[in-house]
């Protein structure tokens, strides 16, 4: 193979193996937001985690589709924001 076919090649494996983190990330999401409430937490404002899911669905981003970087953070930011319980929930658990 010649270098431009072998670099179109490397960047089409980067870009699918890019894609499948952010579809591992976005699973993971979905997974602890079904998974706190569940358990009756709060999963934090609405508007993040349908935030994060749009972003990541939708074509406009603030780097190119093929280059999931930006839609892997927004999604780990969402999971993060998610995962963190606000200090007065150990208050109304039961014991």
């Amino acid at each position: 193979m010649d270098a431009p076919t072998t670099l179109v090649v490397v960047a089409a494996l980067a870009a699918a193996a890019l894609f499948a983190v952010a579809a591992v990330v976005l699973t993971r999401l979905v997974r602890a937001r079904r998974g706190l409430r569940k358990a009756g937490l709060p999963t934090g404002p609405r508007w993040v985690f349908w935030g994060a899911v749009l972003y990541f669905v939708l074509p406009t981003d603030l780097l190119p589709d093929p280059v999931y970087l930006d839609d892997i953070g927004v999604l780990l930011l969402a999971l993060r924001s998610m995962r963190r319980a606000p200090d007065d929930v150990s208050e109304r658990l039961p014991d």
